[in-house]
């Protein structure tokens, strides 16, 4: 499979570089995981909107959902002008207003998830970890059909259990929001140290580093990242493609 960084900024994007948003294929199949400020302008420099049926949103905060309606009007107009027949797929945490809003404008459908639920959708099987956030937050294991796998953690601060979660992953995206030595635990995230300490334990194979902060010098990240035992370790960039 192949994953293209739409986006991969903390909280607000820069310009012509969104916030989270990853468009995951393979054999002509796609999933996006977010949808955060700029992702549906920036996602069609890869994929045809009317070519895209299944969104997973890791949890609503701005950075992360705040395209939800750009796709549903999106999908609803290109039906309506008869370019595309099938339903947007919209899955996230179950969340009564999100699901309204959603399901009200034609042509979309919500699915709420959990911690135990199981997606297969194509050549994926999706499955969830439940994060330490300050909002109900999921991490996702993606596993293709030919056992590859991508592991993209969303906001988190940091927990052992997902050192089980990530085990042996070919590809972990994971956030990296503050600089070694900050204590994240309050915010719901994790330092460059954490995230690199994760990646060892869990003997990923290659690490990308996202959710970007805007301040200080990002390659201190990715090199306290290896300094705890990360291998592998980048910097995820807007457009940059990933083979898993």
């Amino acid at each position: 499979m192949k994953c293209t960084v739409i986006g991969m900024w903390g909280g607000f994007p820069k310009k012509s570089e969104p916030t989270s948003g990853y468009l995951v294929q393979k054999d002509g199949f796609s999933i996006l995981l977010d949808a955060g400020s700029g992702v549906a302008a920036h996602v069609q420099n890869h994929i045809d909107l009317n070519d895209l049926h299944h969104v997973f949103l890791s949890h609503y905060h701005y950075d992360h959902s705040v395209d939800i309606g750009a796709f549903l009007f999106g999908r609803m107009i290109s039906t309506q002008l008869g370019r595309v027949d099938k339903v947007l797929n919209f899955y996230g945490p179950s969340d009564k207003g999100v699901e309204k809003q959603v399901n009200k404008v034609k042509n979309n459908r919500f699915h709420p998830y959990g911690k135990d639920s199981t997606f297969k959708v194509g050549p994926f099987s999706i499955v969830f970890h439940k994060n330490a956030h300050t909002v109900e937050t999921y991490a996702m294991r993606i596993t293709d059909d030919n056992g590859r796998v991508l592991v993209y953690t969303a906001d988190t601060s940091y927990r052992k259990s997902l050192i089980r979660f990530t085990e042996d992953a070919d590809v972990l995206i994971s956030e990296c929001s503050l600089y070694a030595g900050t204590d994240g635990e309050k915010m719901g995230h994790m330092n460059a140290e954490e995230v690199g300490n994760l990646a060892a334990k869990a003997g990923v194979k290659r690490l990308i580093l996202s959710h970007l902060p805007h301040y200080g010098d990002l390659d201190e990240l990715a090199a306290s990242a290896k300094a705890a035992g990360g291998e592998n370790v980048t910097l995820a960039e807007a457009g940059m493609e990933i083979e898993v």
